[in-house]
């Protein structure tokens, strides 16, 4: 599935063993650079939670103990995802996360996903590279609206990607922001705004992706 593809393996991870002291744990990482790391259990299977660098240096600037075992410092124990989870689970759960832990169907630790995975994943899903302009259409959101503003766009040309925008959040207004792809000319895109403007779609802003 998706989210495999996004995933870093437990393998090709540093972690840190729940039988590891808050010493041991800082000096894995230091040498590893990163401020964050998984806590496993003996056998290497189990999510613990997570190690942060800033609370080890913490409890040693205030005089803690640091051959305590790393888990005394333990945080995000129940923050983790299934690889079967839905890309919105996914989106809503990492939030101010650097990375989150992946499980697998047994509930094993299979891996993290960071934020810059699902960021490069989302900037694909723009189309940035096969695209040429993303129009913003504003609607009213009723029922039909998006069938409505494809079919328009279909007439004259191919679709790269679309992305629906501020659902919930205002109940008149909808973003829909579409991508034409690459080779699209400056007269073919003013086409295509004339004829959703002329079918009451407002296109309220353009993006140049070749600028």
């Amino acid at each position: 599935m998706l989210l495999k593809t996004m995933v870093y393996k437990k393998q090709d991870l540093t972690t840190v063993n729940e039988t590891n002291t808050l010493a041991e744990a800082l000096e894995i990482l230091e040498e590893s650079g990163y401020r964050c790391v998984p806590i496993l259990d003996k056998s290497c299977k189990i999510f613990r939670g997570n190690i942060y660098k800033m609370h080890i240096y913490r409890h040693k600037a205030n005089g803690g103990d640091m051959t305590l075992p790393v888990t005394y410092l333990l945080k995000n124990a129940t923050k983790f995802i299934h690889v079967t989870d839905s890309f919105f689970h996914v989106f809503f759960t990492i939030k101010e996360l650097p990375y989150i832990a992946v499980l697998d169907y047994d509930n094993q630790f299979y891996g993290i996903l960071t934020h810059s995975s699902l960021l490069n994943m989302l900037a694909q899903s723009w189309s940035i590279e096969d695209g040429s302009y993303v129009l913003t259409i504003a609607s009213t959101g009723k029922q039909g609206d998006l069938a409505a503003i494809s079919k328009i766009i279909s007439k004259y040309s191919n679709i790269a990607s679309c992305i629906t925008l501020d659902v919930g959040k205002d109940e008149f207004i909808r973003r829909t922001l579409i991508t034409l792809p690459s080779g699209t000319s400056l007269e073919l895109r003013d086409k295509i705004i004339a004829q959703l403007e002329n079918k009451q779609f407002k296109v309220v802003e353009i993006e140049d992706l070749n600028a």
